[in-house]
């Protein structure tokens, strides 16, 4: 508990007194967002806005979670170093993107199917990892099983025999990571709102992995609920380093609200929608995460919606602008308006998810 406070105020305190200081250092850069000429009027004058952000919240999460560890004495886990690892990866791809708009002035950073693969090579990485390095329980990070609110032993890649269940589990992964990342990368049009929603989504993951720890079944569970017990590998670490990334995030807010300072970028975006994927996977709440990323699910649905009907009726739009934020703005919405609707129909779905799980293990 004390590692989980400690990781969570020093990622907090970088995120908020640091982003000035690398405000400045991207403005010297020159690493100015770039905005496009179809988009909402209002936006043009965010041109040159310093982006990248993501930067700072990754390096305020890394930092946080290994001080809370050194000045605790806690013990560094597997499970723990997989999320920063997916986080870390896909932020590399995602600098990459940002790094070629910058350089090259246009909206267009990295093509569509380099970034994909980018995200499925670290994503793949991810995956074999979770998989190896069994503890003394005999539990490795992840299991073959899809999960809901916990393994759903029915659904288990092993059936097809070893080899094939992690070729399948890979390709499992791969699909919950880039759909997750892609999607906070969709919902990142606003100041503050992709921000705001991955503080919500991620703090879920907290109190979720925090509540299976101290139901664990490695932890000589109370015999009255020994039936009920979470068998989630290094469950309190994955508190801390969830922590570690929304307190992270709650600094960076600060500067990334209306008006935003510096905006996080894809190298922000791709690497929180990696830090969800990552905790949903680990912490054995697969399925969960369609109503804990509720939000991003519906704002990148409308880019769906939109496109399919567009193509089918010829030139014909549902929305007035994809994603549905930018519909809202051009109905007359105020923008931090639209963000904070938003933000509350996010912590809903987050809300939901929590109750969910709850429940589940109430009604055993």
């Amino acid at each position: 508990m004390i590692a989980l406070l400690l990781a969570g105020a020093f990622s907090l305190g970088f995120t908020l007194f640091m982003t000035p200081l690398f405000i400045r250092l991207f403005n010297k850069l020159e690493w100015g967002q770039f905005i496009r000429d179809d988009g909402p009027q209002s936006h043009h004058t965010k041109r040159g806005t310093p982006t990248m952000g993501g930067i700072v919240v990754i390096l305020g999460a890394v930092l946080g979670y290994f001080v809370g560890h050194l000045l605790s004495g806690e013990r560094v886990t597997l499970s723990a170093l997989l999320v920063l690892f997916l986080m870390v990866g896909l932020g590399l791809v995602g600098f990459l993107d940002d790094f070629t708009k910058t350089r090259k002035q246009r909206s267009l950073g990295l093509g569509g199917w380099a970034k994909i693969a980018g995200q499925v090579v670290v994503a793949s990485i991810f995956a074999v990892l979770a998989l190896s390095f069994p503890n003394a329980d005999g539990q490795t990070p992840a299991s073959t099983m899809i999960s809901a609110v916990r393994d759903i032993e029915w659904l288990d890649f092993a059936v097809f025999g070893s080899i094939a269940a992690v070729v399948l589990f890979a390709i499992w992964v791969n699909l919950i990571v880039v759909s997750t990342s892609n999607a906070v990368n969709v919902a990142d049009g606003l100041d503050g709102l992709a921000t705001g929603a991955s503080i919500l989504s991620i703090a879920a993951y907290i109190f979720i992995a925090f509540w299976q720890f101290n139901q664990s079944c490695f932890n000589g569970p109370d015999p009255s609920v020994a039936e009920r017990c979470y068998e989630v590998r290094d469950s309190l670490d994955l508190a801390i380093v969830a922590a570690s990334i929304a307190a992270s995030l709650i600094g960076f807010l600060w500067w990334n609200t209306s008006p935003a300072h510096i905006f996080m970028g894809d190298t922000g975006s791709l690497a929180l929608g990696g830090a969800i994927a990552a905790l949903a996977i680990l912490t054995r709440t697969e399925l969960l995460l369609i109503l804990i990323g509720g939000l991003f699910l519906i704002v990148t649905g409308s880019v769906i919606v939109q496109r399919v009907y567009f193509k089918l009726t010829g030139g014909k739009r549902i929305f007035l602008m994809s994603p549905l934020h930018h519909h809202f703005e051009l109905k007359g919405w105020a923008e931090v308006t639209v963000v904070v609707r938003f933000w509350l129909i996010g912590g809903l779905f987050v809300a939901v998810g929590v109750g969910l799980f709850y429940l589940e293990w109430v009604s055993q």
